[in-house]
């Protein structure tokens, strides 16, 4: 379900695109909160959204998709303990408000979990409604946030096909894809949090059909960043284009091997969806609290090479995993998942921090105001080592170097997972050989990260269009690596 509001004309090149709701009084997101606390609850927040996303697919040089959603509304949460009720609402009139608010009182248990300190209820000033003041959290940092009218869209769009056609004679078809989301934010909670946020986010993806003697190869490249109009620069049109043309190129002369157990030698990069799936899902501390992560039970323990340190960052500017303030207003910050070996962290909301009696470390993440938050990653990536990425090439007799992914399967409990590899080569006496593409990779999460033993020096975080989907819910992510040398992985 999805609420549909009549939108204003487009801004004109260069104008600054403003929030369009104002903010809610806070008079009001007090009575609301107090109203979700009035059933014996002892925690409650309101996330209200006003998301403008605008997206247009040009394939062979036209239009064959142009879209504009709005999402808007409210939703309201109420905690007993790890207890949660949450209901949301379109109508963002005091009396829908307040109905919703006070829907929540049944839906909260009194009991807290088993095991769980009894919490302390919030303090209401003696049962009057709290107030607060919400402050744009942009202000002051001088970034205009830009969207663009739909015939300048367009205009990119043929510029992108242009490109493409002028790289490489064999291109037959070209499918490009711009995406513009402007989402608006206001979050306040009985703990007195309160935050008022603007989120752009562009993408841009590029599909490529090349033939050449009969037979046709796709490539694929795209990127996302926290940005405006300003995403649209020449050198990222040709970044995107180039990096489609190459992998499609590649893949005439890559062929496939027999399968087998070897190492595998991950470049940096876009290899960094296997920590991310393989091994990040397993630190989000839901899993933890039900038991169903293979890293239950492990903190604080050594679970791989010293010489490995993975983080989890909302913190670098732009990228589409940035949170000033995650979607429970906790300010964004950068956490140490495994440090030197050791696991240091696991990634926690605050329903999941109050069960083991920690701080969040701004990981509650939603897909909009119609779902509860829950911990997700943001930027997951492993920080540099010392080996440069020839010299762990070079240790291989005989391996794969894995260049880029596709798509892959993980199961959180067990950590076994599949990848399928879309481009590689063939390692030989240290060097690398033949072209590669079209392999599956087979292994356990937990394991494939102890069988590391060396890590390069050459981080690089890949700025892909990557959205994580966990329980129905898609977010924005993005994930990094060095190269690094697993000893034994199954390639199929």
């Amino acid at each position: 379900m999805t609420s549909k509001k009549t939108l204003s004309n487009s801004p004109l090149k260069g104008e600054e695109t403003k929030p369009q709701v104002s903010p809610l009084r806070g008079d009001l997101v007090g009575s609301v909160l107090t109203a979700a606390l009035s059933g014996g609850s002892d925690y409650a927040d309101v996330f209200v959204e006003d998301t403008r996303i605008s997206s247009m697919v040009l394939q062979d040089g036209k239009v064959s998709q142009a879209q504009q959603v709005c999402l808007y509304g409210a939703g309201i949460r109420a905690v007993k303990g790890t207890e949660t009720g949450y209901a949301y609402t379109m109508d963002l009139s005091e009396e829908a408000l307040m109905k919703a608010a006070k829907s929540l009182t049944p839906a909260v248990s009194p009991i807290p979990s088993k095991g769980e300190k009894k919490q302390s209820p919030t303090k209401t000033n003696g049962g009057a409604a709290l107030s607060w003041q919400f402050t744009p959290s942009l202000e002051g940092t001088g970034e205009a946030i830009q969207s663009l009218p739909p015939a300048q869209v367009r205009q990119l769009l043929l510029q992108v096909e242009e490109k493409a056609r002028a790289l490489d004679a064999s291109v037959i078809k070209v499918k490009a894809y711009i995406s513009q989301r402007m989402q608006e934010v206001q979050f306040a909670s009985s703990d007195g949090t309160a935050f008022h946020d603007f989120r752009p986010r562009t993408s841009l993806s590029v599909n490529i059909v090349m033939e050449r003697g009969g037979q046709t190869q796709m490539g694929f490249a795209s990127r996302m960043l926290q940005m405006g109009a300003e995403f649209f620069s020449e050198t990222l049109l040709n970044e995107v284009v180039g990096e489609a043309i190459q992998q499609t190129d590649f893949l005439f002369s890559a062929s496939q091997i027999e399968g087998g157990e070897l190492p595998v030698v991950m470049a940096a990069g876009s290899s960094g969806i296997l920590l991310h799936e393989a091994i990040g899902h397993a630190f989000e501390a839901d899993f933890i609290r039900t038991g169903d992560s293979i890293f239950t039970g492990q903190l604080g323990k050594q679970i791989c090479n010293p010489s490995i340190s993975i983080v989890d960052d909302g913190t670098l500017p732009n990228d589409a995993g940035m949170l000033r303030f995650d979607d429970e207003g906790i300010p964004g910050q950068r956490t140490v998942l495994v440090d030197k070996g050791r696991l240091n962290s696991f990634l926690y909301d605050r329903i999941s921090a109050r069960h083991f009696g920690v701080e969040p470390t701004g990981n509650g993440r939603r897909e909009s105001f119609r779902c509860m938050p829950i911990p997700r990653m943001r930027s997951t990536y492993m920080l540099p080592g010392e080996a440069k990425e020839d010299d762990i090439i070079r240790s291989v007799k005989r391996g794969i170097y894995a260049q880029s992914f596709t798509n892959g399967q993980v199961q959180i409990g067990a950590g076994d997972f599949t990848f399928f590899m879309k481009t590689g080569y063939l390692i030989e006496d240290g060097k690398l050989t033949k072209p590669l593409r079209d392999l599956n990779i087979i292994g356990n999460g937990p394991e494939a990260l102890r069988r590391i033993s060396m890590v390069g020096d050459n981080l690089r975080i890949d700025h892909s269009a990557s959205m994580c989907g966990k329980e129905g819910q898609k977010v924005a992510v993005s994930q990094g690596l060095p190269t690094v040398l697993i000893d034994k992985l199954i390639v199929g």
